[in-house]
């Protein structure tokens, strides 16, 4: 994983727009007045939110003068977190893990896909400006390595040629089925279930996360800044 470092080109002002103004206001009020600096992180993820899912070095000032917080403390946070993105990030936003299940699993092997089909290095636009990658690290699903995460949503159990038919229909418009991509219906074992066998028979055709991910239809809906966050949600989904 290469070393996080804040985009060369920087907006010179930032402000929260009055949706995002709303929830911060509602956010710190979840805090004593005197820990209000707590609400960094949840600050953090509403000016991504509203800046094309990245977070120019002009937010992270901002945010330290609404939370009266030294900016190089913002700074610390953000650039901690791979989940804040200090770079300007394509319509589809992959990220792969690297940790050790997935790359027993072949994640280098998606990394280099990664770096074919998209752009050499991570952080950096493809062409045609729509798709960009990282490496992250452990995203959960250790079970079903090797595994990414497009826009909100989690493809697993891949191989670099199922990978790529994912890249090409994402190229072609398309938003494939996300979860396991090997026939698997959860995390069970390969070979099928050992216990529950009456959850097998009188299951839905999709397990819960797959299920509401093709109900939303919202994998990359996410990414964008033009959905609009919903001011009565604390964690701002």
């Amino acid at each position: 994983m290469s070393l996080r470092r804040p985009s060369k080109e920087q907006p010179e002002n930032f402000e929260f727009n009055s949706t995002s103004l709303e929830v911060a206001k509602t956010i710190i009020t979840k805090y004593p007045k005197d820990k209000k600096q707590s609400a960094v992180m949840a600050l953090l993820y509403i000016a991504q939110k509203q800046n094309s899912n990245w977070i120019p070095l002009a937010a992270m000032k901002c945010i330290g003068k609404f939370l009266d917080m030294p900016y190089i403390k913002v700074y610390e946070v953000a650039t901690f977190y791979t989940m804040y993105n200090l770079n300007p990030v394509g319509k589809y936003f992959i990220q792969v893990c690297t940790t050790t299940p997935c790359m027993i699993r072949g994640a280098y092997k998606l990394v280099e896909a990664c770096k074919e089909k998209i752009s050499e290095n991570e952080n950096e636009l493809s062409k045609d400006l729509s798709c960009s990658w990282i490496e992250v690290e452990c995203l959960g699903a250790c079970a079903n390595a090797p595994m990414v995460q497009i826009g909100k949503d989690f493809y697993e159990d891949l191989t670099v040629d199922k990978f790529e038919k994912i890249l090409v229909d994402f190229d072609n418009g398309l938003i494939p089925e996300p979860g396991p991509q090997n026939g698997r219906y959860a995390a069970e074992t390969l070979a099928g279930l050992t216990s529950l066998h009456a959850h097998e028979a009188n299951r839905l055709d999709h397990n819960a996360s797959v299920g509401l991910a093709i109900e939303l239809k919202d994998t990359i809906e996410r990414i964008g800044s033009d959905k609009k966050i919903n001011s009565k949600c604390s964690i701002l989904y």
